[in-house]
Parts: structure tokens; sequence; C-alpha cells
């Protein structure tokens, strides 16, 4: 069975069709692209899988369950983590209780627990702080555990970003646009670093990119849309020759 299957989606915005009758299908354990000019409909399809939209018509199914019109943290809790085009860190809080707050959703004690600071309360916030340094550890953060994304590089904002996805345990992590803003030398780092994310994790990982370099180096499989409507769907090398995925990206040549 399919990790992620999508069935006959479309969605419109009012007369504008964004996403049409697109059909997807993720198995676990392998990288995805999703690319495509800009406006395309790339991340339409990626609101609509995680929540922030709901489909106009069609089906989107994870785990054998129809998760349509779930609100986002519904769709979090059902371990999907997401990362956005425009880092959204909360910058003024620290890298460890920008970790910390992914779990919100599971936290188990209720606002009166946190008012009088229970025992629920304090093992609770012991065990998420304990498995947020863990996290941490792993991806070599400890050192910025308590410096606020604001001092960070963009390299390093997008890695805080990744890992605090991965806090959720996702099954399936949705990268959107993680090169965007980086630096020819950053962007090759990223590379090896969503690499190392996904043989550490064992976990699907989504992405739409622009950037061919990252898509072409990680992705197994590929599909292209455009105007809302799939052009092209297989494995990197066929992307990359497919006449009418040249054409949609440049009118003529090689990408």
């Amino acid at each position: 069975m399919s990790l992620l299957k999508i069935d006959s989606l479309t969605h419109r915005f009012g007369g504008l069709t964004a996403v049409s009758d697109l059909n997807y299908e993720l198995e676990d354990g392998k990288i995805y692209g999703l690319i495509g000019p800009n406006g395309a409909g790339k991340t339409t399809v990626f609101n609509l899988v995680s929540g922030f939209y709901t489909p106009t018509e069609g089906d989107i199914n994870f785990s054998g369950e129809i998760i349509n019109g779930l609100p986002p943290h519904k769709v979090a809790s059902r371990q999907i983590g997401r990362t956005f085009q425009n880092i959204r860190l909360w910058s003024e809080m620290t890298v460890l209780d920008n970790i910390k707050i992914s779990q919100h959703y599971q936290l188990g004690y209720n606002v009166a627990d946190a008012f009088f600071k229970t025992k629920k309360y304090k093992a609770r916030e012991k065990d998420i702080t304990r498995k947020a340094f863990e996290l941490l550890e792993v991806f070599n953060l400890t050192d910025l555990a308590f410096e606020t994304p604001a001092n960070l590089s963009y390299g390093v904002q997008r890695r805080v970003e990744i890992a605090r996805a991965l806090s959720l345990g996702p099954k399936l992590l949705m990268l959107d646009e993680p090169a965007a803003g980086l630096s020819t030398a950053d962007v090759i780092e990223l590379i090896d670093y969503i690499r190392w994310v996904h043989n550490t994790f064992k976990i699907t990982i989504w992405m739409i990119e622009h950037q061919m370099q990252v898509i072409m180096s990680l992705c197994d499989h590929i599909k292209v849309i455009d105007f809302g409507t799939e052009i092209a769907d297989g494995v990197p090398s066929e992307i990359q020759n497919n006449p009418q995925v040249i054409k949609a990206y440049l009118g003529d040549g090689e990408i």
C-alpha cells in the first residue's frame, strides 16, 4: 500500500483552477520531487496535503486514512512534517524552544496543569526537553540550543527548521523549496544534509525545489506540473530530457 495516495485532486480559487485532476503515489522510504515553473500549483498541492486548504474535488489518502479537510495540527499528528519556502521559525524563541513547541499536539496535560505546575506538567515538560536535546545532538545543534534563530545564518536556520519538522516523528517529510535563499556552497551542504536525514531517519521525503541540482541529485522520482496539470512523470534522467518539461521551463534548450 502506498504511504500517500492522491486521487483526482482538484482545487479552485473562485474561477481559477490551481490544481487539476492530479494523481500521485508516494511509496515508503523514497525521495520524491514535485517541480514546475512559478505558478504551476506546487505549493497549493503541499497546502492541500498538509491541511491549509480543503480540496475542491478528489481524495488524499495517507497510511490508509482519508485526510481531506483535516486542520494542519491534525495532519501533523498523523506523522506528516513540513517546512516552508519562507522559513517559519519563531525568531525570538531559542532553538530549543522551537523544537519543543512542535510537540504541542501531544503534551498530555491541560491549562490547569500548566498553571499550577502539577506533577503531570513537570514530568511531560522534562520528557519533551530531553527528547528535544536528543534531536539537537543528532543534528549537531546542541551548542546552539539557547541561541535565537535571528542570530543564525540562513543555512543553519534551514537545518533547525528541518529538525523541528522531524521532532514530530514523521513518516513523510515535506520540504518546500529548502534551497531557497541559499548560497552555492550552502546548496551543496543542503544536498548532503537531506541525504543524511533520509538515510538516518528512514523516512519518505517529498520536496518542491527550483534548484535542479538538488532535485536531480536526490530524487528517486519526479513529477512535473504546469498550470496545475501533470505534464511529466518519471526518474530524473527521463525528466531532464523530456521536451514538454524543457518547453515549460525555458521554451527551448535544456534544464
